[in-house]
């Protein structure tokens, strides 16, 4: 496909409550909207997740602006598809969110010109996805058990609850003795733990967890090997993995059993489902999408990649309604009552970009024409 125009729009998305980490407390997020248009006029939308700080990662709103502007968009000429993004970006070194930005466009673009549902595009499975939701740290542990009661109340299927040094085994202790044994039930370090916190975790051994996920170094294989063959819980790497090769690398040392993939992370779905092609058909191990408050733009391509065949746990892809009070998509992304999302049936990710409220919002705006 050839492409006559692509824009880079850049909003600011409040969340309708702070969500906080071991890195940090977030209230506002920038979200670069990209969208391409080919020489028909059909339109595909991406989204690149960069903060506004290298907090998570590296890459910033800023940085990632600068690579699609001035290295990725002068090479999208001529025939362009998802398939081909690798190859023609490959030159660039890192920089995995920008790139998915724009890869993810295109695979939106690439369904919608074959008239299928990104999902079924990709090799989707499912026409529901599980949804779990992650719960940032909270100011009391009165106050962690009144926010996952209220997401249990919506029939969210899986807690997650994000932990640091201090705030780790009491929560845990809590969410158990109030929700009982048989909560779905997992923690997420965000690499704010060292190797010599074992004792932490041995302690998190006792409330059967689903998952420790990326306890350790936030590019870290080896000593994570290390806590795996010294605790019982299951480790999920996250920020570790950033494309197939990590992936690899974690099997070889024994690294973890779980990998918690974030498509904007490892550069796009195309890398998404390269991971999931070896983690799970190669080597039979399960992994689930994650998310990084994206709006439904984001989100859309999340659902997509949580259809396909190895995704064995909830996932951190939940409705509009959990981070914002208006997406900028629609119909937003509901839950169901039984703890699902629906894949869509429309073709590409589903849903409509509320281009107007986007254009009358943006803080800026880059074209370019081919």
């Amino acid at each position: 496909m050839e492409l006559r125009k692509v824009e880079l729009i850049e909003i600011w998305v409040k969340l309708k409550s702070p969500f906080e980490t071991s890195f940090g407390r977030t209230e506002e997020r920038p979200a670069i909207l990209v969208r391409v248009e080919e020489k028909g006029g059909e339109v595909g939308w991406g989204e690149v997740v960069a903060d506004s700080g290298p907090w998570y990662s590296y890459e910033t709103n800023e940085t990632a602006w600068h690579v699609i502007r001035d290295f990725i968009l002068p090479q999208l000429k001529g025939d362009i598809t998802p398939r081909n993004f690798t190859a023609l970006a490959s030159r660039i070194r890192g920089h995995n969110m920008a790139k998915a930005g724009v890869e993810m466009a295109l695979w939106d673009l690439a369904a919608k010109l074959e008239g299928l549902p990104l999902w079924k595009y990709i090799g989707g499975v499912r026409d529901k996805i599980v949804s779990g939701v992650s719960v940032g740290i909270q100011p009391s542990l009165q106050e962690l058990v009144k926010v996952v009661d209220s997401y249990l109340q919506q029939g969210y299927a899986r807690i997650k609850i994000k932990i640091k040094p201090g705030y780790d085994v009491a929560p845990v202790k809590k969410l158990r003795e109030t929700f009982g044994a048989n909560l779905p039930l997992q923690v997420d370090a965000n690499a704010s733990f060292s190797l010599s916190d074992v004792e932490v975790f041995r302690r998190l051994d006792e409330y059967n967890l689903l998952m420790i996920e990326q306890p350790l170094g936030w590019r870290d294989l080896v000593d994570h090997a290390e806590l795996a063959r010294r605790i019982r819980t299951p480790i999920c790497l996250d920020e570790s993995i950033t494309d197939l090769d990590d992936a690899r690398k974690a099997y070889q040392l024994g690294s973890a059993m779980i990998i918690n993939v974030k498509p904007a992370r490892v550069g796009g779905l195309g890398e998404t489902m390269r991971i999931h092609d070896f983690w799970y058909r190669q080597l039979g191990r399960p992994i689930w999408i994650g998310g990084m408050l994206e709006t439904g733009v984001g989100r859309g391509h999340l659902v997509a990649a949580a259809t396909l065949e190895g995704v064995k746990y909830p996932n951190d892809v939940s409705a509009s309604s959990r981070y914002y009070e208006n997406d900028i998509v629609e119909p937003p992304w509901e839950l169901n009552r039984d703890g699902t999302i629906s894949a869509p049936t429309r073709s590409g990710i589903g849903v409509e970009v509320l281009e107007d409220q986007v254009r009358r919002t943006a803080k800026r705006l880059y074209q370019t024409s081919f």
